[in-house]
């Protein structure tokens, strides 16, 4: 019997979205199951895409064909570059978006596009036989039958809200939830746990002393997370962001209080995000720190209300509404929406393939925060490899697996498949053995061919990518071929005025590995212009040419592990001198290849060359 989808995605969400959309661009017959349409990239947290690390990913769901950087760029606040007086490695866009514009948009980009239906409903039930997925059922009795099932579901698997102990079920803002989902998933034999997070109060704009605040304004200059965003909102009509701090006095209320937090009294079950923690579990981490730095975020040019990123908490309304009032500039503030803390289930990232399909169950794919992570653009990054993986398991063709040099989004993937986690994963630069390789201006150069090969990037695209590295191979070509004239009384004046007062002439190339000299204003004094974007790229690749290739080197190596393929029918009880965590972590979580069993928690290096003699006494025995 033929199916009713080649794929269904459950969940809405960013990881969803671009799901969805991958698998209907490459033309197969998908349904978003959604609870609501007006749920469609809504943003329950922070309204703002992108941060170090995030804002990478961003990028790179860009080379590879994906939505959010478009959308994020489209409907964006304020642009700002952060890191940008660090190295090129840490350097990452932000942008604050207009929530209720963002999630209008993609509502809009989903309900339009071809091959893509939009179901309102609630999945209840995993239906699988023989271990592989056949369809759900919906609270209503309705069932969808799918050769390929794409579970997104956020944190709406047997959602919590809490203020307090004040408990209700409900995902989001109290919407609704089914535990019954989550329970048919662990009779399929796919472990969960539970996991929470939560949000800041938002409070009424107008209310808030912004004259007692810190202006954090945007960055000048054309910035873009896709390279295919033409125009953005001009400078001058970006909306500002500011930054406050607490007060002694915020945390004597926060401490007097703290038995009354979720947290604190016994009522949170799931483990919290390290690197996002509520404000009550800062202070008691950070006992030394005398304050806290608070952004303040407009949520949208159609409301009247600030998020206040980093006072996240669970306190009850009335404690709330004290510590709230003892920061500078909200004294006389008005909330509109109290914090709350969410938890909710999610499964067992180790039981996924790199692939992001399921382990336990053929045909089953998770993305997002389902699979144990947090934020909106790690969920995309996760929802677009797994649109893309379904469409290739669909097509018989060899699944996308970005290494560890490749993609910020191959380190996220290859973290959640070997190590696991057992708390909100978040992205973080430090992960990234390689991010001098994986940087802001050259994730097109990454990803792009990949993007345009799978058929997400169109050839026109594609053909504009190919014409901007033609003309950094010509500039670089330029630099080499070319002297910095001190004669020229320009030139002269520039490189004085760096520090250098040259007596003969030197190729430009040369200088620009120099401290304290830059590509542009070097080719402004010989009256020479090229692009800024190709001036940039040309400048970071020159100047770091060195640590570059440094890099590159370390990542041939993990490339050779990585391509040692591990025989998945392979006995590890029978492997002798294992160590007794190798052998165990290894039959648990059966890496695919060398590489990922050398990054895996308890494995050893002395496991890894055991398992690497085994493996060649299996292929002399087969001779």
């Amino acid at each position: 019997m033929q199916n009713d989808y080649d794929v269904l995605v459950i969940g809405g969400g960013h990881a969803g979205i671009e799901a969805a959309l991958a698998c209907a661009r490459l033309k197969k017959k998908t349904a978003l199951l959604t609870l609501s349409i007006n749920n469609i990239g809504k943003m329950p947290c922070n309204p703002s895409v992108g941060g170090p690390a995030k804002g990478i990913v961003v990028r790179e769901i860009d080379a590879l064909g994906g939505q959010m950087p478009i959308t994020a760029d489209k409907t964006a606040l304020q642009f700002k570059l952060l890191n940008s007086a660090k190295g090129p490695g840490v350097r990452a866009l932000r942008v604050q978006s207009d929530k209720l514009a963002y999630s209008k948009m993609m509502q809009e980009v989903c309900l339009a596009q071809e091959n893509l239906t939009v179901i309102e409903g609630m999945a209840v039930k995993l239906c699988a036989e023989n271990r592989r997925v056949t369809g759900v059922l919906l609270d209503d009795g309705r069932f969808i039958s799918s050769e390929i099932i794409i579970m997104t579901t956020g944190t709406y698997m047997a959602g919590v809200n809490m203020i307090s102990d004040e408990v209700k079920e409900g995902g989001p803002d109290l919407e609704k939830t089914t535990k019954d989902l989550s329970a048919s998933l662990r009779d399929l034999g796919i472990r969960t746990f539970r996991l929470k997070t939560g949000t800041p109060p938002r409070v009424l704009t107008e209310t808030i002393d912004f004259s007692k605040t810190k202006l954090e304004p945007g960055t000048p200059g054309f910035l873009s997370f896709s390279t295919t965003t033409e125009t953005i909102r001009p400078f001058e009509e970006q909306v500002s962001c500011y930054m406050t701090y607490t007060t002694p006095e915020t945390h004597e209320i926060i401490y007097k209080n703290l038995n009354k937090s979720s947290m604190y009294s016994g009522v949170v079950k799931g483990v919290g995000p390290r690197y996002c923690p509520s404000i009550e579990d800062k202070l008691v981490r950070f006992k030394d720190k005398p304050r806290h730095q608070l952004f303040l975020e407009p949520e949208s040019l159609s409301m009247n209300t600030t998020y206040v990123q980093g006072f996240s908490t669970s306190l009850p309304r009335d404690v709330q509404e004290a510590m709230t009032h003892s920061l500078p500039g909200f004294e006389n503030c008005k909330i509109v929406k109290y914090a709350y803390a969410i938890e909710y289930d999610a499964i067992d990232p180790l039981q996924m393939k790199p692939s992001l399909e399921s382990k336990i169950i053929e045909n089953l794919f998770t993305a997002g925060q389902i699979n144990g992570t947090s934020g909106y653009e790690e969920a995309a990054g996760q929802g677009l490899i797994a649109g893309i993986n379904a469409v290739m398991k669909l097509d018989g063709r060899e699944p996308l697996v970005l290494a560890r040099d490749e993609a910020y989004i191959g380190v996220l993937i290859d973290d959640l498949t070997t190590k696991g986690t057992k708390e909100p994963y978040r992205l973080l630069t430090s992960r990234a053995e390689f991010r001098l390789l994986l940087r802001h201006d050259n994730a097109d150069q990454r990803l792009m061919k990949k993007g345009y090969e799978i058929g997400l990037v169109s050839e026109e695209r594609y053909r504009k990518f190919e014409e901007k590295m033609e003309n950094i191979r010509k500039l670089k070509e330029y630099l080499e071929e070319t002297h910095a004239d001190p004669s020229n009384e320009k030139t002269a004046a520039y490189l004085k005025e760096a520090g250098y007062d040259l007596d003969h002439r030197v190729k430009m190339i040369e200088l620009i590995k120099r401290p304290k000299i830059e590509l542009e204003p070097l080719l402004e004094s010989a009256d020479v212009s090229y692009d800024p974007e190709i001036v940039k790229q040309c400048e970071i690749e020159i100047k770091y040419a060195g640590y570059i290739e440094k890099a590159k080197r370390e990542a041939r190596k993990l490339l050779a592990m990585d391509q040692k393929k591990i025989p998945q029918d392979l006995d590890y009880e029978k492997i002798e001198n294992l160590s007794l965590e190798g052998r165990q972590k290894l039959t648990q979580i059966r890496p695919e290849t060398i590489g990922q069993a050398s990054r895996i928690s308890g494995v050893n290096p002395a496991d890894i060359t055991v398992l690497l003699i085994a493996m060649k006494q299996r292929i002399e025995e087969h001779i």
